[in-house]
């Protein structure tokens, strides 16, 4: 499917906790999107990226960690195969993690491409995680980074503690939606113990 004249540089960055039962059959099934539009027969010989210097593929069986640094030549069409990596990812992984992905545009030149052309450029952030709850976690954290490197310029960082609480509120109310949703049709439990609805999932843990 990787053509060398293909439009895009794709490029696939992030590290994933593993389930410490993993192993590579599984992990080679869950990531057979990627190295199967990268042209390959197997993860072994498509973890290897486009880029030598790149580390590729890796799962390190020592730490449980899906490693990946990983360049492929496609189009538009990843998307999908990204989409169907990222299903199979979230029944292995431990805990929730962020994979970055950026697409170069091969086809513009800024020296000598015409004013009005613009780069396709994109970058796109996508989360795994063994529940809602646990992807939702990764999202919070890495926002909260985010804003506090951010304000970080110009207030210190004691001073933050309220944005954070903020944040944390947002996450919380989108959980909410989420389990009440998911609540929506089921019969009422037996029992007749009252209490939150949250089930067996746990919400985003605060930053204190």
């Amino acid at each position: 499917m990787t053509q060398y004249n293909a439009p895009f540089e794709i490029h696939v960055h992030g590290d994933v906790p593993l389930r410490a039962d993993v192993g590579f059959e599984q992990l080679q099934d869950a990531l057979k999107p990627l190295w199967k539009y990268a042209g390959a027969r197997s993860l072994t010989d498509g973890a290897t990226s486009t880029y030598e210097e790149e580390p590729g593929i890796r799962l390190d069986a020592h730490e449980h960690l899906l490693q990946m640094c990983w360049t492929v030549r496609g189009d538009e069409d990843f998307r999908q195969a990204l989409d169907d990596m990222c299903m199979n990812l979230n029944d292995l992984a431990a805990q929730g993690a962020a994979i970055e992905v950026t697409f170069y545009d091969t086809e513009y030149d800024e020296e000598e491409g015409d004013a009005q052309d613009e780069s396709r450029d994109d970058f796109v952030m996508v989360f795994v995680g063994p529940t809602p709850a646990a992807i939702m976690q990764a999202q919070r954290d890495l926002l909260v980074e985010d804003v506090v490197n951010m304000m970080e310029r110009h207030f210190e960082g004691a001073e933050l503690g309220g944005v954070v609480e903020e944040i944390d509120k947002l996450f919380n109310k989108r959980f909410d939606a989420l389990v009440n949703s998911l609540d929506l049709g089921k019969p009422p439990r037996s029992g007749g113990h009252g209490g939150s609805s949250h089930g067996g999932g746990r919400k985003p843990r605060h930053l204190h």
